[in-house]
């Protein structure tokens, strides 16, 4: 099974030998791929709909794996136990979706040693999180599939540096490494809060808001950083 260049590099952040909770699993092509390299020694799929549920037990059943990767249907990180795994991938979800579910199971979330997460939007709120509960961002990453940009964030226990308010929404990571496809992620932040600060503006009073003037200082930190690159 050959990953697509999204799944590939959340692959690349997995550490050889983890035992793995792939949240949100769907077809659990991860953890089917990353048994088949030996990456990975055992893995925990978790599904919350029924339709990729299924999908996901017949082929893991059709390869064989079961004995590798456990299928487990339900919500977030309430279909692992502490200490059942090390390592948990929680991708394709709103940051606030990924926050939600790591504070809903605190105590699973504790027991890691490390998180490997791709917030489909909101990563500045994943990077405030984690770094407010004892998690060091350790590694980022950006890659394109079918024209759309994604960022990957891997964390692990620790104390984390203070990092400057507008590398929440960069990356710090990733602002230290500058890959080549930064600038193209400090321009797509940039339009989307430009996009927010017209719709605002078309609001009349939302123009007024402390929010707004918020967020135009974020637009010019972002210029910022994209004229230094």
């Amino acid at each position: 099974m050959r990953l697509r260049e999204r799944l590939n590099a959340i692959a690349a952040l997995v550490p050889k030998g983890a035992r793995l909770a792939d949240i949100g699993t769907d077809h659990a092509y991860l953890p089917i791929t990353l048994i088949q390299k030996q990456q990975i020694s055992w893995a925990i799929a978790g599904e919350v709909h029924a339709g990729p549920y299924q999908s996901a037990k017949e082929t893991i059943e059709r390869l064989g794996l079961q004995e590798k990767i456990m299928l487990r249907l339900g919500d977030g990180l309430s279909v692992v136990t502490p200490g059942e795994v090390d390592t948990a991938v929680i991708a394709g979800m709103g940051g606030t979706t990924i926050v939600a579910i790591l504070s809903g199971q605190l105590s699973v979330a504790r027991s890691l040693n490390r998180l490997i997460l791709q917030p489909m939007i909101g990563a500045a709120a994943v990077r405030r999180w984690l770094l407010a509960n004892g998690w060091c961002i350790c590694e980022e990453s950006l890659v394109v599939e079918e024209s759309r940009l994604y960022e990957m964030i891997a964390a692990e226990p620790g104390t984390s540096p203070v990092i400057e308010p507008i590398l929440y929404e960069v990356g710090p990571i990733l602002w230290q490494k500058r890959p080549p496809l930064l600038a193209a992620h400090i321009e797509q932040l940039i339009s989307r809060t430009n996009r927010i600060l017209q719709a605002m503006s078309a609001g009349g009073n939302a123009k007024n808001s402390p929010r707004y003037y918020e967020l135009v200082a974020k637009v010019q930190q972002l210029e910022a950083k994209q004229a230094c690159l």
